[in-house]
């Protein structure tokens, strides 16, 4: 791996293992990994990288770093290199050992609890580092400081000698190494694409930082590996018009507003849309605070009392008023694409995901901030003024159709005491933990579905054709769809809290699991993203909470003589055929059934394959990034063709198409 360079860096002033606060030891990391990472999937293998990376984030905040590879190895190990400071080697007089064996072994161990050191950081809790070592089967720290080049390495987190010195260097910075430990994790393979979307995600909001990715695992014919480079100019002005790429906007510039109140850097970037959903992503030291907190509900605060004091004042209202339709804190938001990021130096994050932000503080000094700004911009803008009112205007009397059609699916349902949709073959079994609805493509595969499935606890709801793409529709439009009421009615949710007047209430919901079950053709991909476009922008709850999966039939049926074998793809195709022919020396009598609709299997052979828990595969739904996932709706279904093509062009190579 090459150097890195460090100039245009501030010059590190005295940061030595004086800097380096002990808070507590790391014996439970290893006993209970999910309580440091989350869990010992996916999700926590991942999150191990992010937190080497958030170290070297750390160092650029400070304005000691520029530049962080990260680079997945062919054995699935990570590196992480950046050109920062590097962590200090010197000796620790309390804990009697080198700072870098103190930052790698104990928990809650780093300069970031030094005042001095980090005015923000991103972790916070300080058991980055030390829990990927703990979690590690071997981790190599390389330190590169003050000339010379430095090298520790651990086993199970435990050092395997202390730290030496290798050689002379002219770079400087740290390299982190490690390999997760395979008796802690379910799996052991990096995504390339979800370590990918995070540093674009971590550019973007820390403009002028290079972050790069190199895959050795993908080695193309010249001999170059995948990798990525990320680097933004211009920082959230650049990340709203990536997110907005597939919605039209109403406004030529995004609103872009940055100031610092009582030590805390506040950025915000906001732009409306001619879409009907609200898009605000908050974030606290680079962190997703998913959950929102006290930095977003000030800037929502801001956001409804300047522009209603700026519509009163315009007379823009008058229209709204002649028709009795009051306007509310939602229609200021429909349509916007905001990203708010503030920089708090002691943030208090609310549960054990720091997804939501406790700081009462900061409520009120973004709502002044962002109230101020915001305030002066409309004064300085009437055009665009005008536009964003026009649009609330139009969110309002949208609000009020949709809030009479959504009263009217709710009379009419299980949650009004009505009755189920007719097209529903339900369950016999009440205890909706164990009970499940297929939504399924068509009468057809639902006549299968309906024969093939345990009516004790399998519902069936056919759709018909493809249902009404909510991601271009007016929300009355929506709640008017009989395909839509039938799935709401026949879940038994209803929408409104006392919280949250557009959030779903699922203290009624009928089925633990909601299986979405379509064809394995082109036109069947389309339905299922029109329906998972459905409950992320109106059921977000319901894959969050975990109910969402995905059906996965089989794509062939292979027979030769007494042998057959379902199989899921053309390449496990090429596998069986090749086994039931000796490699192609005897074909006689092989029968390939490709199947491209469920209505072409018999009912046993669908429960068989697709409905049986004991032999299905399911696919569950996830959020694992929230931006990136709107985004990607937004453009997939949204009226801009241009960011969509190009999608399409850049993913092509993962599509089957059916000729």
């Amino acid at each position: 791996m090459s150097d890195l360079e460090n100039k245009d860096l501030q010059q590190p002033e005295e940061y030595t293992a004086e800097n380096i606060q002990v808070l507590e030891g790391l014996e439970a990391v290893r006993k209970r990994p999910a309580m440091y990472i989350g869990d010992v999937s996916e999700r926590g293998l991942h999150h191990l990288v992010y937190e080497v990376v958030d170290n070297s984030i750390d160092e650029a905040l400070a304005g000691h770093c520029n530049h962080i590879v990260v680079t997945i190895h062919k054995d699935n190990s990570i590196s992480v290199l950046d050109n920062g400071r590097g962590i200090p080697t010197d000796f620790h007089e309390k804990e009697k050992r080198s700072a870098l064996e103190v930052v790698l072994t104990v928990l809650h161990a780093g300069g970031k609890f030094d005042k001095d050191s980090y005015k923000v950081s991103g972790g916070l809790h300080g058991v980055g580092v030390s829990c990927v070592n703990a979690l590690s089967e071997h981790l190599r720290a390389e330190v590169f400081r003050n000339g010379i080049h430095y090298m520790q390495e651990f086993k199970y987190g435990k050092p395997v000698y202390p730290v030496k010195e290798i050689g002379q260097t002219d770079q400087r910075g740290t390299l982190v190494w490690f390999k997760p430990d395979p008796e802690i994790f379910i799996t052991l393979e990096y995504k390339f694409s979800t370590l990918s979307t995070r540093l674009k995600e971590l550019a973007f909001l820390n403009r002028g930082i290079t972050l790069e990715i190199i895959d050795e695992r993908d080695e193309k014919e010249n001999g170059e590996f995948l990798k990525d480079q990320y680097y933004s100019e211009e920082g959230l002005k650049d990340f709203i018009s990536y997110l907005d790429g597939g919605r039209e906007k109403i406004m030529e510039h995004p609103i872009y507003m940055e100031g610092e109140k009582e030590n805390v850097p506040v950025e915000v970037v906001m732009q409306y849309n001619t879409s009907f959903t609200e898009n605000i992503h908050s974030y606290v030291n680079n962190i997703n605070t998913i959950e929102g907190g006290t930095h977003l509900a000030g800037f929502r605060r801001a956001l409804t009392r300047t522009l209603k004091k700026y519509a009163d004042e315009s007379k823009m209202l008058e229209k709204l008023e002649k028709q009795k339709i009051e306007i509310s804190g939602d229609d200021f938001r429909e349509g916007l694409t905001a990203i708010i990021s503030v920089k708090v130096a002691e943030p208090q994050f609310e549960g054990q995901t720091k997804t939501k932000l406790g700081n009462n503080e900061v409520m009120g000094i973004v709502d002044q901030m962002v109230g101020e700004m915001l305030r002066n911009y409309l004064e300085e803008n009437p055009k665009d003024a005008k536009e964003i009112v026009n649009k609330v205007i139009l969110a309002a009397t949208a609000r009020h159709a949709a809030r009479k059609a959504r009263e009217l699916v709710q009379r009419k349902n299980v949650f009004g005491g009505g009755g189920l949709p007719g097209k529903l073959w339900d369950c016999s079994s009440k205890k909706s933990e164990e009970c499940e609805l297929y939504l399924v493509e068509g009468d057809s595969a639902g006549g299968t579905a309906k024969q093939g499935r345990d009516s004790k606890f399998q519902a069936i709801l056919p759709l018909r054709g493809k249902i009404l793409n909510v991601e271009k529709a007016i929300p009355h439009k929506v709640f008017d769809s009989e395909e839509i009421k039938n799935i709401y009615t026949a879940l038994g949710v209803s929408i409104g809290t006392e919280e949250d007047s557009k959030a779903l209430n699922l203290e009624k919901l009928r089925y633990g699991k909601i299986i979405i079950m379509t064809d394995a053709d082109v036109d069947g991909s389309h339905i299922a993203t029109l329906i998972l476009t459905f409950f992320f922008r109106y059921m977000k709850e319901l894959i969050e909470f975990g109910h969402v999966y995905i059906a996965t039939p089989p794509l062939y049926l292979i027979k030769k003589g007494k042998q057959e074998q379902y199989v899921w793809s053309d390449k496990e195709r090429e596998t069986v055929t090749a086994e039931f022919t000796n490699n192609g020396t005897n074909i006689a009598g092989l029968h390939v059934q490709r199947y491209k609709g469920l209505g072409e299997m018999n009912e046993t052979q669908l429960w068989d394959t697709t409905m049986n828990p004991e032999t299905r595969t399911l696919r569950q739904v996830t959020i694992d990034n929230l931006t990136e996932a709107d985004r990607v709706f937004a453009m997939l279904m949204g009226d801009e063709v241009p960011p969509r093509r190009e999608f399409i062009e850049k993913n092509a190579h993962y599509a089957k198409i059916d000729i």
